[in-house]
């Protein structure tokens, strides 16, 4: 009797093997394009918590920019603001410069002028009566 070997056996294990490396090839490329999609919706969160940040701290500076010179003179120097920290300068006497930043200071966030009139003798004296 003659036993004769055809190769079916490593046909089919060679085909495994193949099976087998397109499956992990299948997984890393999955578990890549997983990982891009997290990263990517990480990325939206963060751009929208800034935009509702710049729009948070934009709506403080409109206000600030109406506040009159006693407002701004009662404001000078750096404080807490809400959620930011507002610093408020007068570089001349009819300038004030006030700049927002976040909670810890380190990040700017917005910077404005504003122009405030010195009240004449004239003015005052009106406003007193």
């Amino acid at each position: 009797m003659r036993f004769f070997h055809s190769g079916h056996g490593a046909h089919a294990g060679a085909a495994l093997f193949e099976v087998l490396v397109a499956l992990t090839i299948l997984a890393t490329a999955a578990a890549s394009i997983v990982g891009f999609a997290n990263d990517a919706a990480r990325t939206v969160r963060r751009a929208r918590d800034a935009e509702a940040e710049m729009r948070t701290g934009s709506a403080l500076l409109d206000a600030v920019a109406l506040w009159p010179r006693e407002d701004l003179d009662r404001h000078l120097g750096d404080r807490a603001q809400g959620p930011f920290r507002m610093r408020v300068t007068r570089p001349t006497t009819t300038l004030y410069s006030v700049v927002l930043t976040d909670s810890t200071g380190a990040r700017e966030l917005l910077r404005t002028a504003v122009y405030r009139p010195e009240e004449s003798t004239t003015e005052a004296s009106r406003a007193a009566r």
